[in-house]
């Protein structure tokens, strides 16, 4: 595809200052508010050091590109020449998330070699590096060496894995960063804090065509990077799954075979110690790749009914629900009458899940697009990326032959090289056809979704499914997600749970799954968690018992014009307000402990205003579903009074009077 003309407007220019010799062995280059220095040393080979107000945030450690021919990019570095540039602009992402504008404002060190430059890019809210190599013909890279060594007595929230082979949806494990053994490593992101209380959240962007990243302990104060190997040969794994599960049965000696002229992914690094920071970063999205497709116009984000959660258990019908047409027309209904976007159909809508081509038996795809085409709702179909994979272009021109929205697509569980360059094909592929890509069993964003919008949301979290089988996701889980997970992108998490428990009423059922948490807790994840795509994930006969509550949720847009945050801490509790055209919409949650907060209405402005508000009832405490409905008149001068009862929440929608 073509690059266009990026949507932006330029509010600086861009200067260079060139040194034709080898400069000094330490160079800084700080943010534009002076706050945060990133030294580049080239003593022995290039090394970064990064200091906030002066105060040591990442300690000297050195940087390197590590090629399979033995070569290390960065090792000598006699003879470097030195860059510097400023920038300042405002773009206007085609799916606005966070804001409607984003100013994309940085100082930018560039240290130039005959066969690579290392760019150092520092923004007021963090930084991030990335090689450039000119190197000729195609290249084997074995690794790199990253620049993760912290002050002493630094702690992580460590989101461990088990296997390379991984959905990427942890738990952030609170450990001291010394503590972390060599055999021990984490996906990303990945948030550090440092003694004097700076966090860091680390990730990458602009990931195409190389392996995604994991860290690996070292038994001291710092990380060290561990990438998948490229695979040579993958089979269908033995057994029951063997149609979503893969083994890698033999590997390279490197991790990447790509281009020696590119650019290669940045290494970022959002750092503040003013925790709402990290809930206001945009600094991945900044960091990647500009907009490759022509027209972004039909890229419709919204909110989805989904029916995998729930298991189809809808009730006062008179047929029998399942994976059948008239249960889906339900959910079309359903989601008409409450304004959502789309219905998914997930797992079991397809004669099998290794045949993409046919419907099963009671379900006819095109027939359903026409009924919800009818009604203003789109049909978005599941499928294994596997199956996928193999059929991917006939399959997407038979899906937009039927009317189809989008493709959820699932199982991907990989990092490689391989399947980092799927994600991108895929993209490719269904922006060519006007569809949709959730991408499901999904590593982290990590910029593909600037270039292709279409690219709407990402699981890659431990979100409210997880309740099914496990009570893993709790309160502080889903106080903590928003400064990790989120930090690098959009989260599918799908919300929505109707039967709100607190942590110890809370039992595992598959089929009819509870969620941990009050109601009021439950709504606000909409205004807290960021999805262009955001789901329902309960039985529409839930939602139509509780028609105040969907009624409310179903009132709050996926996508943000401006957003505030009021308070914020990490693991503990949010209070956050967004605005959407002339509405404020605003939540709060709390992890296990009551909280109390005084919301001020300044951002408002001018006039007069109705507060429609949801919060914890009087009993919420011992019965999570007890809530409290109340609409009042508000001003700017106005500050509200929040209660949140233990594992609780509040939201509001605030809407201009005449």
């Amino acid at each position: 595809m073509t690059r266009p003309t990026p949507s932006r407007i330029l509010t600086g220019l861009l200067l260079f200052a060139v040194t034709g010799a080898a400069f000094a062995a330490t160079q800084t280059v700080s943010s534009p508010n002076k706050r945060l220095t990133v030294h580049v040393s080239t003593d022995r080979g290039l090394s970064l050091a990064v200091r906030l107000d002066g105060q040591p945030v990442v300690e000297d450690s050195p940087v390197r590109l590590q090629l399979a021919d033995s070569r290390s990019l960065g090792d000598d570095v006699a003879g470097a020449t030195l860059r510097r540039s400023q920038h300042d602009a405002t773009l206007s992402p085609v799916i606005k998330r966070k804001q409607a504008t984003l100013r994309d404002h940085y100082h930018q060190l560039t240290v130039a070699l005959p066969e690579f430059d290392l760019e150092v890019r520092v923004f007021d809210d963090g930084f991030g590096y990335r090689f450039v190599t000119r190197l000729a013909g195609s290249i084997e890279v074995a690794g790199e060496v990253i620049p993760l060594r912290f002050p002493a007595g630094t702690r992580t929230l460590f989101p461990e894995e088990e296997s390379l082979m991984s959905h990427n949806e942890r738990d952030y494990l609170d450990l001291e960063l010394a503590s972390i053994s060599t055999d021990r490593f984490c996906s990303l992101p990945v948030l550090f804090t440092t003694p004097d209380g700076t966090r860091v959240v680390f990730t990458d962007a602009d990931l195409f065509d190389y392996p995604g990243l994991f860290l690996r302990g070292t038994s001291g104060p710092a990380l060290t990077a561990k990438f998948p190997p490229y695979p040579l040969a993958i089979e269908p794994a033995p057994g029951p799954g063997a149609d979503r599960n893969v083994v890698i049965t033999q590997t390279a000696d490197f991790i990447a075979r790509t281009d020696g002229t590119r650019t290669f992914p940045w290494r970022t690094f959002v750092i503040s110690d003013d925790d709402r920071t990290l809930l206001t970063s945009e600094l991945v999205f900044l960091l990647s790749r500009e907009l490759e497709i022509s027209d972004p116009s039909w890229i419709k984000p919204g909110t989805v009914a989904w029916d995998w959660y729930n298991a189809n258990n809808i009730t006062g019908v008179d047929f029998e629900s399942g994976l059948n047409n008239d249960t889906y027309k339900f959910y079309i209904d359903f989601a008409s009458r409450y304004g959502i976007d789309y219905v998914i159909l997930d797992e079991g809508w397809s004669a099998s899940t290794t045949n993409l081509f046919e419907p099963n038996p009671e379900i006819d795809v095109p027939e359903l697009v026409a009924y919800g085409a009818e009604r203003d709702v789109g049909i978005i179909l599941w499928s294994l990326n596997e199956p996928l994979a193999k059929d991917r272009e006939a399959l997407f021109d038979l899906y937009q032959s039927w009317g189809v929205k989008g493709v959820k697509i699932d199982f991907m569980q990989r990092n490689d090289q391989l399947m980092v360059q799927f994600y991108h094909e895929t993209a490719v592929a269904a922006a060519q056809r006007q569809l949709l890509v959730d991408y499901h069993g999904s590593f982290k964003p990590s910029g593909l979704r600037r270039a292709y919008p279409n690219v709407i949301s990402y699981e890659g979290v431990k979100g409210n499914e997880n309740n099914k089988w496990s009570a893993d996701v709790t309160p502080r889980h889903n106080v903590t997600i928003p400064f990790i997970r989120m930090v690098a992108g959009p989260m599918d998490y799908t919300p929505g749970a109707m039967v709100n428990t607190q942590p110890g009423n809370h039992r595992i059922s598959h089929f009819r799954p509870m969620g941990i948490g009050t109601r009021c807790h439950e709504i606000a994840k909409y205004v807290v968690f960021e999805s262009a795509l955001q789901m329902y994930c309960d039985s529409p006969s839930l939602y139509l018992r509780e028609a105040e509550s969907i009624a409310f949720m179903s009132a709050i847009p996926t996508v943000w014009d401006e957003t505030r945050v009021i308070a914020a801490t990490v693991g503990e509790s949010i209070v956050i307000a967004r605005r959407h055209g002339d509405r404020w919409y605003i939540g709060a949650m709390t992890n296990e402990n009551s909280r109390d907060f005084t919301l001020p209405l300044d951002f408002l402005g001018e006039g007069s205003f109705q507060a429609v508000i949801m919060q914890d009832g009087v009993n919420a405490a011992k019965h999570a579903e007890d809530y409290r409905r109340q609409v009042r008149d508000v001003i700017a001068t106005d500050q509200l009074k929040l209660h949140l009862a233990p594992n609780g929440g509040w939201a509001a929608i605030v809407t201009p009077t005449p």
